[in-house]
């Protein structure tokens, strides 16, 4: 008979085992119990670990299988048995093997049951280390390379903080002639030739530092010896936040090019005194000599004008391309934006040299070059390459926008043009490449639209062709359901699915509130179109302002025709685009309809992204405060996603923060997802705003919403979003509060 107690027979221990075990099941790291070097139980994290099936498939296998060898196996046990036997806890990192073979580094804590009886066995928990251990690694790399560059810099460097020297390279030593390590934990002072240069430079470093900018001087500094030197000093602030945290300077010595420059001034004065000595006698040669200086300066404008500028029709030539294109792919791999670059030669255009001679060709280029210059923005480069080739960079063009600009091109260039009484008609061929998928440098780039350049003649001319077959594929798909979405509205393709918004109480229950107003599209050929397909197409084309314009209609319309149904009063929540916040008569548009449709403001809610605000806060500030005075509440749509400030987030005139469903969906499961929703819902509370969580599909997800405060929350759990009769008829099949969510 056993005397160990029966878990039904005491309440306390049946709960306390249940917990446990769902601690285990839960827990972030392996836990294993080991005995005789056999595996007892372990839990779900401990068996992904190492790859077992599951926990149950771990049992009875033996731990020495987990080694790389069995030698590792008995040299851990020969490291850990000194401190287990003491009874205290061993901490240890091991090289270990799945079941798949594969080896990875773990960390191990393990203790004794009993200390009395190791034969009772041990716990263990286990924890995957390898991505640290790689990161671990490449962080000591850095560090090697930074210390070689600080090392044998040819310049001389020097950490300070507080005005001392944390740390200085060999290099800043011998330019001021001190031996290694004698300046560690000097003030600054010892370079400055007195108290006064050094308290100068102190507070002329001081501003330009506290703002993050870099501090460039030329200064007269001192040897150890008080040999003056000339330097040029070059400072920045580790942390501009924190000024206590130090700076680092580099410093290079400039006497032999400061003393070059004295003498030229030397020089130059001595000549001036000389020429106004004899300027009287000389007035006639210094005339003609300023003239022959002008003709030289104009001789040396037009020459750099060539080396820069075709010299036919203005463009910028291959060499400004270059230039330019670089600085422009640089910018948008920094800001990780789009760019392409199209190529365009005009067919056969030889037959029009040879026929009618290069007078002609050379009018028509001009004219090309005029057309193509005033066809794109500012921001856009267009040269002539050489012949009838151009080349066009231009920044901020995704697949879309490449192909709206090149089927506008190929009008323009097809349009007649006019020389010597003649009317000329060519054709052109483009190609077209993208930045980063087809190249990540101009050189790639220019040779991808080449190449897609010529596949665009091999194919019949006068078209265009991007680099690849995919993204000829996603064009010809974006302009299909461009010139679609066009005509969408007109015949009725367009309609809006509601999904309702619930708003939870102290008493556990919830009750319907508001909708959230979603755009759908049914296309008689291709189906229903994801918005996350077409709204894009519509903000690059403008057609997303018509559209948004009817979307806010047709919503308070439906919301108005609810009333008359005698639903509760709801409010009716509708999304932003960017493009639509950005356009100047929004809130007149906002009011304008709100009156014709009858619908006080109070029951809008206009819903924007964290981006759209954030584009240019001080313009977002503006509208949100007309729209606000207006009456129509505000919120912020996906909050978390996107990059926020909270320093204009309090100063926009929103009432709601809506939590994004890419935090809410693995609430259960994931601690950091848990830690944000908590961390907004409290940001939210100090800030005096409402959230509103997005998603919500199970009960586990909304009951943790419900304990940190969060006020209202929508998803399938509730309902899906739905046609404006099918939501009616869930209102009113709800109108008394739901306790059982």
């Amino acid at each position: 008979m056993s005397l160990a107690p029966d878990p039904s027979d005491n309440p306390a221990l049946s709960q306390a085992l249940r917990e446990l075990d769902v601690i285990l099941a839960n827990a972030g790291v392996g836990v294993v119990f080991v005995k005789a070097r056999t595996l007892v139980r372990c839990n779900q994290r401990y068996a992904e670990i190492f790859g077992f099936d599951s926990p149950e498939a771990a049992v009875g296998k033996s731990s020495h299988e987990l080694y790389e060898s069995e030698q590792d196996a008995r040299g851990l046990g020969a490291r850990a048995y000194p401190v287990l036997s003491t009874g205290e806890t061993f901490r240890g990192e091991q090289l270990m093997r799945r079941q798949n073979g594969q080896l990875f580094w773990a960390h191990l804590t393990g203790r004794l049951i009993n200390v009395d009886d190791p034969a009772d066995g041990s716990i263990w928990i286990v924890d995957d280390i390898s991505e640290r251990k790689q990161a671990d690694a490449a962080l000591q790399d850095l560090h090697a390379e930074q210390q070689l560059i600080f090392d044998h810099a040819m310049v001389g460097i020097v950490f300070l903080r507080g005005r001392r020297v944390t740390r200085c390279n060999r290099a800043f030593e011998q330019l001021f002639g001190y031996e290694p390590g004698e300046l560690d934990g000097q003030l600054s002072r010892a370079w400055y030739l007195s108290d006064e240069d050094w308290k100068a430079a102190g507070d002329a470093c001081y501003e330009p530092l506290s703002r993050g900018d870099s501090f460039h001087a030329e200064m007269l500094l001192g040897r150890k010896d008080g040999t003056p030197i000339y330097c040029e000093v070059r400072s920045k602030a580790i942390d501009r936040s924190d000024l206590s945290r130090g700076s680092i300077w580099i410093t290079q010595d400039i006497t032999a090019r400061k003393q070059a420059e004295l003498e030229l001034v030397q020089a130059k004065a001595q000549l001036e005194a000389l020429v106004e000595q004899r300027t009287q006698q000389l007035s006639q040669t210094v005339a003609a000599l300023e003239l022959k200086v002008a003709e030289q300066q104009a001789a040396e404008a037009r020459a750099e004008r060539l080396a820069l500028f075709d010299g036919l029709t203005g463009l910028p030539n291959r060499h400004l391309l270059a230039d330019r294109a670089s600085q422009a792919i640089d910018i948008a791999r920094r800001n990780d934006e789009p760019l392409a670059v199209l190529f365009l030669d005009l067919d056969h255009f030889k037959n029009v040299n040879d026929s009618l001679g290069h007078r002609v060709g050379d009018s028509l280029l001009t004219q090309l070059a005029g057309r193509l210059r005033g066809a794109v923005r500012e921001q856009d480069t267009v040269a002539r390459m050489g012949g009838d080739e151009f080349v066009l960079v231009l920044p901020l063009t995704d697949i879309a926008g490449a192909a709206h600009l090149a089927t506008k091109l190929m009008g323009l260039a097809s349009a007649p043009f006019h020389v010597d009484q003649q009317e000329l008609t060519v054709t052109p061929s483009m190609g077209i490449a993208m930045f980063p998928t087809d190249g990540d440098d101009f050189d790639t780039l220019c040779k991808c639209a080449d190449a897609a350049m010529y596949r665009a003649k091999k194919d019949g001319r006068n078209a265009y062709r991007f680099f690849t077959s995919e993204m000829q594929a996603q064009s010809a798909r974006a302009l299909q359901l461009e010139n679609a979405l066009r005509r969408a509205q007109e015949r009725n393709q367009l309609s809006l699915h509601y999904q309702p918004q619930f708003a939870l109480d102290a008493q556990g229950e919830s009750h319907i509130v508001g909708a959230e107003a979603l755009l759908r599209w049914n296309h008689p050929e291709l189906g229903w179109v994801s918005p996350a397909e077409f709204i894009p197409i519509a903000e690059s084309s403008g057609l997303i302002l018509p559209i948004g314009e009817w979307v806010l209609r047709e919503a308070l319309s439906q919301l108005r025709r609810w009333d008359a149904a005698g639903l509760p009063e709801l409010t009716m929540a509708v999304n932003l685009s960017a493009v639509q916040f950005r356009h100047d008569d929004l809130p007149e548009l906002v009011g304008r309809v709100l009156e014709e449709v009858g619908m006080p403001a109070e029951r809008l809610e206009l819903e924007l992204t964290e981006g759209a605000a954030m584009d240019n806060p001080a313009v977002a500030i503006t509208v949100m405060n007309e729209l606000h005075a207006r009456g129509v509440q505000l919120s912020i749509d996906d909050f978390g996603t996107g990059y926020s400030s909270l320093s204009y987030l309090k100063k926009f005139r929103v009432s709601k923060l809506k939590i994004d469903q890419s935090f809410v969906r693995d609430l259960t499961d994931d601690a950091e997802d848990r830690a944000i929703v908590d961390a907004v819902i409290r940001m939210a509370s100090a800030l005096g705003l409402e959230t509103l969580a997005e998603g919500v599909e199970t009960e586990g997800q909304l009951a943790f919403l419900r304990r940190q405060g969060c006020q209202s929350v929508q998803g399938y759990l509730f309902s899906r979003p739905l046609p404006a009769e099918a939501f009616a008829q869930f209102v009113l099949a709800r109108t008394i509060p739901i306790s059982a969510y």
